[in-house]
């Protein structure tokens, strides 16, 4: 099918005037400092332009249902002071509406189905986007329907949406991020067709985070700076659907000495080793606001005190990722 300016442009008219910004968690451990750090960000734009939050529970993945990580999420956000207004909502409840985003891609001849295997695409010697995931090669762009037939008898296939040609008029998306300026990617060479929904069934995160934030109403999307390359295409899969783009504002990330992300993995600065140590909400957000840049030291400051010290301008200032030592 044609790309053409129905497909691309979309709903993109002004917002309302209240800003919705979100927590959106995807809980597969305890909440540990990096969460912290991208949380209080996103609330304290929201709360010093007297907007609202919404709270979200990422849980399409089996690794991110136990109840018990999304119930210690919830209460390490009501004891850090980091309150919301709607939610919590989970994806798990929410599949009908992705499902009605997934036919209306199809319905629009812009998806196929791929039958690659994660091995295979990690061996392809193909280039890899910025996030580290390879760049599709197009291997199932062109099958037949005997062949997706005889392929979809031997495993379910996934399903991939295809990005415009190379050098086409809707190849390249442009944004200015908040914290990191201007931005520009072509999606044929530096992200290729991407996936919607996985081979099991599940529905892939760039689709699932488009449509939320869309019927959610938000107008702001803070996090961390590894999912900067995800939002040209969260952005042409609202120009698909016809949703409004949300204004992106992406924070540093918190790295170890050796320059690792801290991780729930690694169990990296946890809540309960966070809370032992500093003892108060108000001493640990004092410390996550100073190493921020928003607060001129690190001593004790509550969540409500520290809305009238945010300054985007401070961020920008400390974009670097930030080293935090042992």
């Amino acid at each position: 099918m044609e790309f053409n300016e129905e497909h691309i442009n979309g709903a993109n008219g002004p917002h309302d005037a209240c800003v919705v910004g979100r927590f959106a968690p995807s809980p597969s451990g305890r909440m540990h400092l990096g969460n912290i750090f991208s949380a209080l960000m996103a609330w304290l734009s929201v709360r010093s332009q007297g907007g609202r939050m919404v709270l979200r529970i990422e849980d399409l993945d089996a690794r991110c249902r136990n109840p018990l990580w999304s119930d210690l999420f919830i209460e390490d956000l009501r004891w850090l002071g980091l309150d919301w207004d709607e939610g919590p909502f989970y994806q798990r409840d929410r599949t009908n509406l992705y499902e009605d985003a997934l036919k209306k891609l199809i319905a629009s001849g812009l998806t196929y189905p791929c039958f690659c295997t994660r091995a295979e695409l990690h061996a392809a010697s193909a280039p890899h986007a910025s996030d580290g995931t390879p760049i599709y090669a197009g291997t199932c762009r062109h099958l037949s329907p005997a062949e997706v037939a005889q392929r979809t008898a031997v495993r379910p296939p996934a399903t991939r949406l295809r990005v415009p040609e190379a050098n086409g008029p809707f190849d390249t998306i442009e944004f200015v991020d908040g914290v990191y300026g201007e931005q520009r990617e072509s999606l044929s060479s530096e992200c290729g067709d991407f996936l919607i929904r996985r081979s099991d069934g599940i529905f892939a995160y760039q689709l699932a985070v488009v449509v939320d934030d869309a019927t959610m109403g938000v107008t702001e999307v803070v996090r961390g700076n590894d999912l900067l390359s995800s939002t040209p295409r969260q952005m042409y899969l609202q120009n698909l659907l016809g949703y409004p783009h949300p204004h992106y504002a992406h924070v540093p990330l918190l790295v170890a000495a050796d320059g690792r992300r801290l991780s729930k993995r690694d169990h990296d600065c946890g809540m309960d080793e966070l809370r032992e140590r500093f003892g108060s909400p108000e001493a640990l957000l004092g410390y996550v606001a100073h190493l921020a840049g928003i607060a001129p030291d690190a001593k004790p400051r509550g969540a409500a005190e520290l809305v009238e010290l945010f300054s985007w301008d401070a961020i920008r200032a400390h974009r670097d990722d930030i080293i935090i030592a042992p």
